[in-house]
């Protein structure tokens, strides 16, 4: 959505707060009580009551704002920022923006809609082919560990794991081209370590079993072919890496070049938050400005699984 758009459709609190309802009963509510969808809306107290058992809730409960205290205007600033660009946004320039006196309640505002959007993707399963790797990312050093010698490499205490999927359309044999396969879709997890049966869990989680995966001789990779109709396991020179695995590595490449240009340092407990937002714009990069929408709908679909915190900022 553009802006001078955006600002015709939402110009104040109550335009914001309309269209909410809006999405939100075209949804559909459900009684969390007695999983009746039958409500009507009490305008003198601004609640749902349902018609079966009474139960009352509010226009945001159950949903990404639920029990936040924000203005609904935040919100949908926040969710035009994020949808309107490919990159990040990162709280301190939204706090701005917004002309906010506290860090805190942006920062988790920002983190509930990541939220969303990754439950939105765990709705999705890979199928077909599927490229699968794992990337590192580097994070602060946990608090833990910080009198702890640095390892180095992809050991270090400062490297987040991540497994690394992409569904990419099969190259046809007539193309002359040296470019990547097309890319459909790609999922990017946060993995406590790379031992064999802990990457099986999390493709098997989000792999179709009958879809052919690609991956190099990794020992992580040795029980695919016990999920899945075939594992294609090669070893690769690391100059061969492109052309081998292509888009698993310019998905590691794009995000990571993102995250360096939006946020100061990332908390290894908060990367797979923006690994979320990262995925879900990446997925959704023909939807042009219906992309704004999408997020809109989930955000009424789905009760952030984000938990109140205390955030200090690094010094």
């Amino acid at each position: 959505m553009k802006i001078f758009e955006f600002e015709r459709c939402f110009p104040n609190e109550e335009s914001c707060k309309a269209k909410f309802k809006e999405i939100r009963e075209k949804r559909g509510i459900k009684c969390p009580k007695c999983g009746c969808k039958h409500h009507y809306w009490m305008k003198t107290i601004e609640m749902y009551q349902c018609t079966e058992c009474g139960k009352r809730q509010s226009l945001t409960a159950h949903t990404v704002m639920h029990s936040s205290k924000l203005p609904f205007r935040y919100w949908f600033v926040a969710i035009h920022l994020l949808t309107s660009t490919k990159h990040s946004f990162s709280a301190a320039e939204l706090q701005r923006q917004l002309d906010h006196s506290r860090y805190q309640p942006i920062w988790e505002l920002l983190h509930k809609l990541r939220s969303v959007m990754g439950q939105r993707e765990d709705e999705y399963t890979l199928c077909g082919n599927i490229e699968f790797d794992e990337g590192f990312f580097t994070t602060e050093l946990p608090e833990d560990q910080k009198n702890e010698k640095l390892k180095a490499g992809a050991g270090s205490q400062r490297k987040a794991k991540v497994a690394v999927m992409a569904e990419v359309k099969e190259k046809s044999e007539k193309s002359k081209s040296n470019k990547p396969t097309n890319v459909k879709y790609i999922k990017m997890i946060v993995v406590p370590n790379l031992k064999a049966d802990t990457i099986s869990a999390v493709a098997e989680d989000n792999i179709n079993p009958n879809s052919t995966i690609i991956t190099d001789a990794s020992t992580s990779h040795t029980n695919f072919k016990n999920y899945f109709r075939e594992h294609k396991s090669q070893v690769i020179d690391p100059k061969d890496i492109g052309k081998v695995l292509p888009w698993v590595h310019i998905a590691i490449g794009n995000s990571k070049s993102s995250f360096r240009a939006t946020h100061y340092g990332i908390k290894p407990e908060f990367m797979q938050g923006y690994l979320n937002e990262f995925c879900y714009k990446f997925n959704r990069r023909y939807f042009g400005e219906n992309i704004f929408d999408r997020l809109m709908m989930a955000g009424v679909s789905y009760r952030t699984e984000f938990k109140h915190i205390t955030y200090r900022k690094a010094a």
